[in-house]
């Protein structure tokens, strides 16, 4: 049992932090069977630099494309993990640095 009281799952080949993230995976594992998305890729990692300098990474929990060609960088999050500051921290330095808005579920 994790701090958050969430359960990891292990579907599919991946480790997954909770049953909602699993659920998600399964959700655009349909989406993409379906044509719907493109280009699914789990856990994929970001690299965040400043000025050369390898600040921190940032592990998402999905990005894929949308039929429009736009990319779509989710996470899934509680209540109590939006709030936590290290997250809220990289979510900005995604931004600021990538031009990416994390989309939460």
């Amino acid at each position: 049992m994790s701090k958050y009281r969430n359960k990891k799952v292990d579907f599919d080949g991946y480790r997954f932090d909770s049953l909602k993230e699993m659920r998600r995976f399964k959700e655009l594992k349909l989406l993409e069977n379906a044509g719907e998305i493109t280009a699914l890729v789990v856990h994929p990692i970001y690299r965040l630099d400043i000025n050369d300098e390898h600040i921190c990474k940032y592990i998402a929990d999905f990005n894929y494309k949308t039929k429009s060609g736009q990319v779509i960088v989710e996470d899934v999050k509680s209540p109590i993990t939006k709030k936590l500051p290290v997250y809220r921290l990289k979510k900005k330095l995604v931004k600021a640095i990538l031009g990416i808005d994390i989309v939460e579920i």
